[in-house]
């Protein structure tokens, strides 16, 4: 594969990666009261500090890694973050039985999801990247 390719996937790559977050958390912020209800109705505490941090969080790692910025301290973080909310959100194993199937795809799309905060950690943002830009 070519350097110019493979520089492209890398970028191609870790926008995919960050785009499920930005979204999320954007959502968070148009949709703050349905958010904090959904995190009550899970058993949340603290949702009036939790919510805002989630905010940050999602839509703050997410756009440092789509710009390549900080970007193996981002992917640290979500990842980090993805445990807490994978086990309280989808925990398949505790989930009625119609739910179940459902809520252990979306705890295995949050282990991919890590996987590839991973690679991020240990690849870094690639020649595309503010990284790359101020190195």
């Amino acid at each position: 594969m070519n350097t110019q390719l493979q520089n492209t996937l890398i970028l191609a790559g870790r926008i995919l990666l960050a785009l499920i977050f930005i979204l999320s958390g954007f959502d968070k912020i148009v949709h703050y009261a349905g958010n904090a209800g959904y995190m009550q109705g899970a058993g949340m505490p603290l949702i009036n500090l939790l919510l805002p941090l989630a905010i940050l969080a999602e839509l703050g790692g997410g756009l440092a890694i789509a710009f390549g910025w900080k970007t193996r301290w981002a992917a640290a973080a979500l990842c980090v973050f993805i445990i807490p909310a994978t086990l309280v959100f989808h925990a398949f194993w505790a989930s009625p039985a119609d739910q179940a199937q459902m809520q252990m795809i979306h705890f295995m799309k949050n282990l991919c999801i890590m996987g590839g905060m991973l690679y991020v950690m240990a690849f870094g943002a690639g020649p595309f990247s503010v990284d790359h830009r101020k190195s």
